[in-house]
């Protein structure tokens, strides 16, 4: 293939020199230098300019950009497992196809819940803050306690593939109790891997949880699944973790919840209108904050690129497309 017939591929974002440096080597790829998001003007030009866009959560690849008149592009390579960002169906309807990252970010993001699990129930990020701003005056028996998690009960919402590896860290690693709601029941083999019991209900499970884990996708059927009638079912030692989408979770009414303690803590590294934090959210010490890092290690960033990558490779060769979702 020639230079000049090789594909135009553009990343939104930067990525990690590995993943850029494999892409450069194969295409015509224009990178974002600025490394800034786009807007919707600058994406429905993108359309118009190129073959396939390899956008990230931070994009709203919207029907107003993907039924830009003229355009070009085939593919929509998403560097992400997430794409609520994306509307898929806009995108069957403009015949461009959408593909994304799975499997690859599983132990980073599970890593992460875990992280906000012990961080938010042993009130490690107020006593950061407290240590860093001089504020310490030394050990006292009752000084800032937590909350043990052995033995305790984590509820997840949405039993996929990072729900299921933070089970297993969570069970394994910390004996706790696991118990799930998803839209159907795992194979025996799953749950039997963290002894996990499945829940039908998830108000039932939300009631029952001293730890609550979320798993789910964004859209419009979890859209605030997190709201204030549920957060009065929790009981008041209760803390809830965010590593799925923000929009799952209401940071009003959470924001309300914590400031009165009716739950003990919130863990979230997600939000509704990322970047911008709920200004009741920040000045609370009993929620941990987290800037969007679940898939944040270089060794992850990478095989996302690589993955993105292996997806445009076989879409340009003519192949099936593994990771296709539209």
């Amino acid at each position: 293939m020639t230079a000049a017939a090789k594909p135009k591929i553009l990343l939104t974002r930067r990525w990690t020199e590995e993943a850029e440096r494999y892409l450069c080597e194969r295409y015509d790829v224009t990178l974002n230098e600025r490394d800034v998001p786009m807007d919707v003007a600058a994406l429905q030009q993108a359309m118009r300019d190129y073959d396939a866009i390899c956008p990230t959560v931070t994009d709203p690849i919207n029907a107003a950009v993907l039924g830009t008149p003229g355009a070009r592009v085939k593919l929509i390579g998403n560097f992400g497992v997430g794409f609520n960002h994306i509307d898929v169906a806009a995108a069957k309807a403009a015949g461009i196809m959408v593909s994304n990252t799975p499997d690859v970010l599983t132990d980073a993001t599970a890593d992460l819940a875990i992280l906000l699990l012990l961080m938010a129930t042993r009130r490690a990020g107020e006593g950061e803050r407290e240590l860093r701003e001089g504020r310490w005056t030394g050990w006292r028996p009752t000084h800032l306690m937590g909350q043990s998690v052995s033995g305790k009960t984590l509820g997840i919402v949405g039993f996929g593939r990072i729900a299921q590896a933070t089970a297993h860290r969570a069970h394994h690693g910390f004996g706790m109790q696991v118990a799930y709601y998803g839209r159907r029941r795992a194979p025996a083999e799953i749950e039997a891997a963290c002894k996990a019991r499945y829940v039908g209900d998830v108000d039932a499970l939300i009631a029952e949880s001293d730890v609550l884990s979320l798993h789910c996708p964004g859209g419009a059927e979890t859209h605030h699944l997190i709201n204030a009638e549920r957060l009065s079912k929790m009981k008041p030692t209760a803390v809830i973790v965010n590593t799925a989408r923000g929009t799952v979770v209401d940071e009003a009414a959470l924001a309300v919840a914590l400031k009165a303690n009716r739950i003990a803590a919130a863990g979230l590294d997600v939000y509704e209108r990322e970047p911008v934090v709920h200004p009741d959210l920040v000045g609370l010490d009993n929620v941990v904050l987290l800037p969007h890092l679940g898939s944040a290690t270089r060794e992850t960033r990478t095989a996302m690129g690589l993955r993105v990558a292996r997806n445009v490779d076989l879409f340009f060769a003519g192949q099936p497309v593994q990771d296709k979702v539209a």
